[in-house]
């Protein structure tokens, strides 16, 4: 029976094609869950009492079937999973061009030379995760496990989330990892979809950038909108 010997190359090809296709899910994974987030961020326009009652069901979701924060530990699980495969696929796949080009800059072509895809958003993946991999641990810390309270602490959500957001400079790091999530979706989306195999025409590539654009305006402007309200007095 015969068998084929892939060269050097044709390996690397293929695990080119994996790292991107582990890039392009745990990305969508990783959307999807900031999509929800911003969803329940929005509750804070219902009030403290409908936005303390979505806070406390995110916790009793799957009850008794599940045991109390079950449902929450699992997506936290998937959510730890995603973001540690995206940041090694993105690692690799950076490191990996790195030595493709001999540790030569990339981007050294006027900027219409390089492409529709790689537009500014593309040039600041880099420095963007950066800065939402910080902003995370700093949200976590602020928000979930309160160990820095801008603002002051409280046991009730609402009320965690309006003493943070009225403090002036704790909304301009919140905007400032906002717009690099915006960048970074912006992106990322696109990328994420046409690794995926939907960037098959000029047709279908003007749709992606319209569904990228989309997609990374909607959650910006909705992780933006409580924030700013709280600040300027519209959330009390």
């Amino acid at each position: 029976m015969a068998t084929t010997t892939l060269t050097t190359s044709q390996r690397a090809a293929r695990s080119t094609v994996a790292l991107k296709a582990l890039m392009a899910v745990s990305g969508i994974i990783l959307i999807g869950y900031l999509l929800a987030h911003m969803y329940g961020n929005l509750k804070v326009f219902a009030g403290q009492a409908a936005f303390d009652e979505y806070a406390h069901h995110l916790r009793t979701i799957g009850e008794p079937v599940l045991p109390h924060t079950g449902l929450l530990w699992v997506i936290r699980v998937v959510l730890l999973v995603a973001v540690v495969a995206h940041a090694y696929a993105a690692f690799k796949l950076w490191k990996r061009n790195h030595h493709g080009r001999g540790g030569a800059k990339r981007y050294h072509a006027p900027r219409a030379a390089r492409g529709v895809q790689r537009s500014y958003s593309s040039f600041t993946l880099r420095w963007g995760g950066i800065i939402i991999a910080l902003f995370v641990i700093f949200h976590l810390l602020n928000f979930t496990w309160q160990v820095i309270n801008p603002g002051g602490a409280s046991d009730s959500p609402y009320q965690r989330v309006v003493n943070g957001f009225s403090v002036w400079w704790l909304v301009a790091v919140y905007t400032i990892a906002m717009l690099a999530v915006g960048f970074h979706l912006r992106h990322g989306t696109w990328s994420a979809l046409t690794t995926l195999g939907a960037n098959t025409s000029t047709v279908a590539r003007h749709r992606l950038n319209l569904i990228a654009y989309a997609v990374a305006g909607v959650v910006t402007v909705g992780f933006l909108l409580p924030p700013f309200s709280i600040l300027v007095g519209l959330v009390r």
